[in-house]
């Protein structure tokens, strides 16, 4: 580590075992994720679980131990799910710890970078620009800017010099300081925020997840009663034997039971999860992965996205011609600064260290004022005057026109220009002086990465809109912009002109160049954005852009930025290589996609189960089809066909409510079952059919009906779902014909074939029909949707 500059010694290495020993260490008060333990419980003690051990019980009582042909899937659900989550866990522990935020700690006088976990109290950190505070402490020396936006929702920075507090969860923005560290672990300020907003994280979850847990909370609701029902029907009423009823109301209930659409949705979102972290992305946040598969708009910053993050310097010059002024001054400058930055660190670099003439020019160093972007600039006041350096629009305003005129050749080619002023009051005090004097320009460049063209062509195929939010100038993005063949770089705004709200979100959707932009304004755009519709996604690597991060759908962190961007985004692309992104957005439509198709199948098991189970109410029947015949039907129409489809590569665009996606594709195959099998179990009673037959022929026709829906979500047929369709109707066919007496089923007379060869006809030319209807009425939707003009035209249009 660098040499210790503070006067400070900080703890012994014996203190700090002390420390340790007595638990006075920055340990978070929670694990972020779950331990083994919980991964077994949560997994083993569900609610349907416990449904299933009831249901075992009560079949082993009525001496139906045949139709317990369920248990091995139930339990191969458990297991498969408490595997998938530990391997998740095993994968996401490592890249975390890769991840994990570090802080620079004094002790025995010397410097050292440790993981911030093992901070002990009283423990001397220095804190720069980027980094998080990971613990309340208080300033002893140096001076900062701290943002703590994310704790108080005030968006301006505040000055932070010894003896005032840093909040922990703040994040420094410009300048560098030693302060101690006084409440670590359960006892900071974040900690106990951290607590009190677990009471709010059911919000947070994504609209695919909320539309499963309702699926599943309804029929466990519903599955009660209805299995209630048919028992006293079947017992009480019908005078059936106790058996008798309890298979009928087992049957109807386990019909009701999504047991496998939690294992789905688990399955495909760890699969995602680690196929991403071999990529090296680690996903903090599981929702992320939905919204990314929804983004239509993706916001990106100039440096460290569309360019490399380093920065060079490419020229420095004096408009008067005085450069051995000029170069002392900016050598004295760069090396009196605290800043931490992209263009602090090429000035550093491009400049050697002053010597003794250049500090006799401007003197000693007073006072240092960091970089802000606020502002657009930094300051240090020497004994022969103020010092700043910027952007020349702020520091220069209207005057030296000339002088713009030449600097917009290097404007239009990409570069980025920085004005270098003198005055002679601090600008700490009174900002800008009218009377500061032009010493001298500094040209900077940034080479663009070499993927981002075909990255952004990426997202142009795949209609998501391109948004360059920076802090610089806007004609210096917009050619950075058309460089990396971003479509429509040359409409380009200056932030600094949208006053109001209104302005603002006009530009929004106007403009996709948006230079000169402070940190509240990046925020707003996103806003304004998710106002008109839009899905966001957001890309950063710089303090500034943390508060538009944490507002965006999805945040996306470079890991080559600043730690406090990588702990506020739920996506970190940890080797800071954009050409990533074109992996994780299909990776989150291959999730979302599959979860959608595949959860259609096992909602058709469900909406046929509690629609016959009201007819058999209604008409007084005997619900028609026993425990191990659902089994069968589930395992090849359901079970294994939506587990093998949900590993399929699928990119297309997520579009509309996940519910109301798998409803209309699940609601015609389930009326059709319903209706159906319920005309069978009437019809069969009318021409003498026994019980064994009716239930034979209702499950042929529950066979050809979840085939028929698993053709039309397989459609267009590829190898792929072509071999999983033949291989589950391979099964389904060779356990009827081997081992029809382990799932009861019964050779048929000739009446009753007849009579499910006529019916599953019928079911097939119901459910064309039925899904017909729906298709053009969600057609009709379209074209109605498509007439009216989006909002966020009109906020074009009026722009």
């Amino acid at each position: 580590m660098p040499h210790n500059k503070y006067s400070i010694m900080g703890l012994s290495h014996e203190e700090v075992k002390q420390r340790v020993r007595e638990g006075k260490v920055n340990l978070p008060p929670e694990s972020a994720g779950k331990s083994t333990k919980e991964i077994i419980l949560s997994n083993t003690l569900t609610y349907f679980n416990f449904i299933f051990l009831v249901i075992t019980v009560l079949l082993c009582v009525a001496g139906s131990f045949r139709n317990l042909t369920f248990l091995p899937i139930v339990i191969g659900n458990t297991l498969v799910g408490i595997i998938q989550e530990l391997r998740a866990k095993k994968v996401l522990d490592k890249m975390n710890l890769l991840n994990a935020p570090h802080t620079v700690v004094i002790r025995g006088g010397e410097k050292y970078r440790i993981r911030s976990e093992e901070l002990v109290q009283g423990d001397a950190a220095v804190f720069s620009a980027g980094d998080q505070i990971c613990a309340d402490a208080r300033v002893i020396e140096g001076s900062v800017s701290a943002n703590e936006a994310l704790l108080t929702g005030e968006q301006d920075e505040v000055a932070k010099k010894a003896g005032d507090a840093l909040l922990s969860g703040s994040f420094v923005v410009s300048g560098e300081c030693c302060a101690v560290l006084e409440k670590v672990g359960a006892e900071s300020y974040i900690s106990k925020l951290t607590k009190e907003a677990k009471n709010v994280n059911d919000a947070e979850q994504s609209e695919m997840i909320r539309s499963i847990n309702k699926i599943v909370k309804w029929m466990g609701i519903i599955l009660i009663p209805i299995g209630a029902i048919l028992f006293y029907q079947s017992f009480f009423v019908k005078q059936s034997t106790f058996s008798e009823s309890i298979v009928s109301a087992v049957a109807a209930i386990i019909g009701m039971i999504p047991e496998g659409l939690y294992l789905l949705t688990t399955a495909a979102l760890t699969l995602g999860t680690i196929r991403l972290a071999k990529r090296k992305v680690l996903l903090n946040d599981m929702k992320s992965i939905e919204a990314l598969a929804r983004v239509d708009v993706l916001c990106v910053d100039k440096t460290g996205t569309i360019t490399e993050p380093e920065m060079q310097v490419y020229k420095t010059f004096s408009p008067d011609g005085d450069d051995a002024y000029f170069e002392s001054a900016i050598r004295c400058y760069a090396a009196a600064s605290n800043d931490n930055n992209a263009t602090m660190t090429a000035l550093k670099n491009f400049y050697p260290e002053p010597d003794a003439s250049d500090r006799e020019t401007v003197g000693k160093a007073l006072k240092v004022t960091p970089f802000s972007s606020s502002v657009k600039y930094g300051a240090v006041t020497f004994e022969g005057g103020t010092f700043l350096l910027g952007a020349p629009e702020f520091l220069l305003g209207d005057k030296n026109g000339d002088v713009f005129k030449k600097l917009n050749g290097y404007v239009k080619k990409g570069y980025r220009v920085l004005a270098f002023v003198r005055q002679e009051e601090p600008a700490e005090q009174n900002g800008v002086s009218q009377d500061a004097e032009l010493i001298g320009f500094a040209v900077l460049s940034n080479a663009i990465r070499k993927n981002a063209p075909k990255t952004f062509k990426y997202f142009k195929e795949q209609g998501v809109d391109i948004k360059v939010i920076s802090g610089d100038n806007p004609e210096t993005v917009s050619e950075i912009a058309r460089l990396a063949g971003i479509e429509n770089s040359e409409k380009f705004v200056d932030a600094a002109t949208l006053k109001t709200p209104e302005q603002l979100k006009s530009a929004a959707v106007r403009y996709t160049v948006f230079g000169r932009v402070t940190p509240k304004q990046k925020q707003q755009l996103v806003a304004a954005l998710q106002g008109v519709g839009h899905t966001v996604a957001m890309t950063g690597d710089g303090v500034n852009d943390i508060l538009a991060l944490k507002d965006a759908d999805c945040g996306i962190a470079m890991a080559s930025g600043s730690e406090a961007v990588s702990q506020a985004a739920q996506v970190v692309l940890l080797d800071s290589d954009f050409a990533h992104m074109p992996s994780v957005v299909n990776e989150g439509r291959r999730v979302v996609n599959n979860i959608q198709r595949s959860a259609s199948l096992f909602l058709v098991k469900n909406i046929f189960s509690l629609l016959l189970s009201i007819m058999a109410s209604v008409f007084f029947f005997t619900y028609p089809v026993e425990p191990t015949h659902i089994s069968l039907i589930s395992m090849f129409t359901i079970g294994a066909p939506g587990f093998f489809l949900a590993l399929e590569s699928n990119k297309n665009r997520i579009d509309g409510s996940f519910l109301r996606n798998v409803l209309m594709r699940a609601l015609p195959a389930g009326l059709t079952d319903a209706v159906i099998v319920g005309s069978l179990a009437i019809f069969g009673k009318v021409f003498g059919m026994s019980k064994g037959d009716i239930a034979t022929a209702s499950t042929v026709v529950l066979a050809a009906v979840g085939f028929m829906i698993l053709r039309h979500i397989s459609l267009p047929f590829n190898k792929y779902r072509r071999l999983v369709f033949i291989l589950n109707l391979a099964g389904i066919i060779l356990c009827c014909v081997f081992i029809p007496k382990f799932f009861m089923i019964t050779g048929m007379p000739a009446t009753s074939v007849l009579m499910a060869i006529i019916f599953s006809f019928a079911a097939e030319s119901l459910f064309r029909i039925l899904t017909g209807i729906l298709e053009y009425g969600e057609r009709v939707k379209a074209r109605r949707k498509k007439a009216v003009p989006r909002e966020s035209n009109n906020g074009q249009n009026g722009a």
